[in-house]
């Protein structure tokens, strides 16, 4: 399975919620930094490090895959193919 396959795939439920939460820390950080007014250096450096992890949990929580869900779509797959090899006539 390559990148994109594995970022197409399904994600499981509890990962789509960390995706989430690392979207918003990553909002919430960037706010803090790009702020017009001056904040203390330890405020900005915190949210640097915040900006780095909710970069990170989103990007792993993404290419995370429910085997699950995966392995029901390659039966389907694979149903679909036999059946496109059946004759459609009746005679065997």
């Amino acid at each position: 399975m390559n990148i994109v396959q594995r970022i197409q795939a399904p994600t499981p439920k509890f990962f789509r919620v960390l995706r989430s939460i690392g979207l918003a820390l990553l909002a919430i950080s960037g706010s803090l930094i790009a702020a017009p007014v001056a904040l203390p250096v330890a405020v900005v450096s915190v949210a640097g490090y915040a900006a780095v992890a909710g970069g990170v949990i989103s990007a792993i929580s993404q290419i995370t895959v429910d085997d699950e869900a995966n392995r029901e779509q390659a039966i389907v797959n694979r149903m679909e193919k036999d059946n496109q090899n059946l004759p459609r006539d009746g005679i065997k």
